[in-house]
């Protein structure tokens, strides 16, 4: 099926930008998108079927320049808790 979206050029602009960041062309992004608010089958209850699902839909790697991620997970962890408010 073809649908054809006039989008305002600033939605253009950041679904384009977004895409790029994840290294997606600009029309798989607008898919992953618009799929997003349905998830097929039943919704994740685990942390395993949660990674699972994100393995499913292409989100695990989308983030290349995190080689650590459990080093990059504790810094984010240790500046929550010592921000300020």
């Amino acid at each position: 099926m073809s649908l054809v979206l006039e989008l305002s050029p600033e939605l253009e602009s950041e679904l384009a930008a977004q895409a790029a960041r994840l290294q997606l062309p600009l029309a798989e992004y607008a898919l992953r998108v618009l799929a997003g608010g349905s998830i097929a089958g039943p919704k994740p209850s685990n942390g395993a079927d949660l990674v699972t699902y994100w393995k499913e839909q292409g989100l695990v790697g989308t983030r290349p320049e995190i080689a650590d991620a459990p080093q990059y997970a504790r810094a984010l962890r240790q500046q929550a808790e010592n921000r300020t408010r």
